[in-house]
């Protein structure tokens, strides 16, 4: 349980969908934090030298599951760390009950409105497109049905900049340490 484990080696997991920078934002996180960052979808694509959907066709869905479950268990040893996952991975089979039994998920959300304009203003041109918005729409539901479970924190992020929802996490997480210490 997240009470057994000392504040400063519970792990802050981060999932969601903020828009095209996530990856970029909770790096800054972790660097704030001074905590290790850890990104799932590397940690596959470099335990498979492939990219996820290379591995997909390659070797099919069922090796991209046993991936993920190596994976899974190897962050089940971090203690300490900003980790990155998506939503989809942690409500396979026991991901997110495993994951939290060792720190904190916090769901990264913001309106659809919002994330559509972040979408819109790196993806330019592209995002004119139906099909692209369509696909943006499809993923965020997906990333964003982890809201509904016991275990997981929601964390707005409508409104704000990339610097402003750094500094609201760092600042979040660094209270959660402090009233779990206190």
């Amino acid at each position: 349980m997240i009470e057994s484990i000392p504040p400063a080696d519970r792990n802050l997991i981060l999932t969601g969908y903020l828009g095209p920078n996530q990856i970029v934002v909770v790096r800054r996180i972790a660097q704030d934090l001074g905590m290790p960052f850890v990104n799932f979808e590397t940690r596959l694509e470099q335990r498979a030298d492939l990219p996820i959907e290379d591995i997909r066709i390659r070797f099919g869905e069922a090796r991209v599951k046993t991936l993920e479950a190596e994976v899974v268990q190897e962050l089940l040893l971090y203690r300490g760390a900003v980790m990155l996952i998506s939503g989809q991975t942690l409500l396979h089979s026991d991901y997110l009950t495993r994951l939290s039994d060792a720190g904190q998920v916090v769901c990264l959300t913001a309106t659809l409105d919002a994330v559509l304009q972040r979408l819109h203003l790196s993806l330019g041109a592209r995002f004119h497109n139906p099909a692209e918005r369509a696909m943006a729409v499809g993923r965020l539901k997906r990333e964003w049905a982890i809201r509904k479970a016991p275990e997981t924190q929601e964390f707005d992020t409508t409104g704000m900049t990339e610097n402003e929802i750094v500094d609201a996490l760092v600042e979040m997480w660094r209270e959660q340490v402090l009233f779990i210490r206190g």
